[in-house]
């Protein structure tokens, strides 16, 4: 398990493992795809529904679903295309709460569900525990991480507080710090808010493990910060985490 995910780290930076071997003193984690999940597309469209008074039969459940995802969920995959009355908050998105309320409800109000308040309700979603997973080797590796007494900072470009998500989902009191976009007016990859958030657990960055899913998450490394993405997993299913536990001292 450790060369492998070595391997990867080398990969991630494009030099050899061996400039990887040194200490990790702290641990970095996106929060979206590689601590949770948010909730299967189905599940997230049928209770959004329910919450605006209306039942869905599974059938259109499922084309109503796939036609938000496409048109652009947060923690979905991009959307192909942004509405020319969308593209200023869509930019902004992950900078302020505002702009990522308006950019999300404003993509769901494409899609013609015939359901008044939809795009709120798919929203607010977003904001409550029940709308996320965690994989199942999250608790298990910060817990972990926590018995021997390695800091972690969650680094996520969001615009919205993830804290009371984390609260509710049990995993607040192993997060150390907390360094999201719209808070310090930086987002993933600039180097910038990976060296805060070294500099908010009093590490350097060579000393801190940056753990994500993304081209955004390899950002770490212009920052100096050994880097080990994981590729993405279903809600539920366990996500390789463990070997972040493998490459500590």
């Amino acid at each position: 398990m450790r060369a492998e995910a070595e391997h990867r780290l080398g990969m991630v930076h494009g030099v050899p493992d061996a400039t990887f071997r040194r200490p990790i003193h702290a641990v970095l984690f996106d929060f979206h795809g590689t601590l949770a999940q948010v909730e299967e597309p189905h599940r997230w469209v049928t209770l959004a529904a329910a919450a605006c008074g209306v039942e869905l039969d599974p059938l259109r459940a499922t084309a109503l679903a796939d036609n938000l995802v496409a048109a652009g969920r947060a923690g979905g995959p991009l959307p192909n295309r942004i509405p020319p009355h969308l593209a200023e908050v869509w930019a902004e998105r992950d900078l302020s709460p505002y702009a990522h309320r308006e950019a999300y409800t404003g993509l769901a109000a494409t899609v013609d569900s015939g359901i008044p308040g939809l795009p709120d309700a798919l929203y607010d979603r977003l904001l409550t525990a029940d709308g996320w997973v965690l994989y199942p080797d999250t608790v298990p590796t910060l817990r972990e991480l926590a018995e021997r007494e390695v800091p972690v900072a969650v680094v996520s470009n969001v615009g919205f507080d993830l804290r009371p998500v984390a609260d509710a989902l049990g995993i607040s009191k192993y997060i150390s710090t907390w360094v999201l976009s719209y808070e310090i007016g930086r987002c993933k990859p600039d180097r910038a808010i990976f060296r805060y958030a070294c500099a908010a657990l009093d590490v350097e960055p060579e000393e801190a493990l940056m753990v994500g899913d993304s081209n955004a998450d390899a950002g770490a490394a212009a920052a100096g910060c050994p880097t080990l993405l994981l590729p993405a997993s279903a809600p539920g299913k366990p996500h390789g985490l463990r070997a972040v536990l493998d490459l500590l001292p």
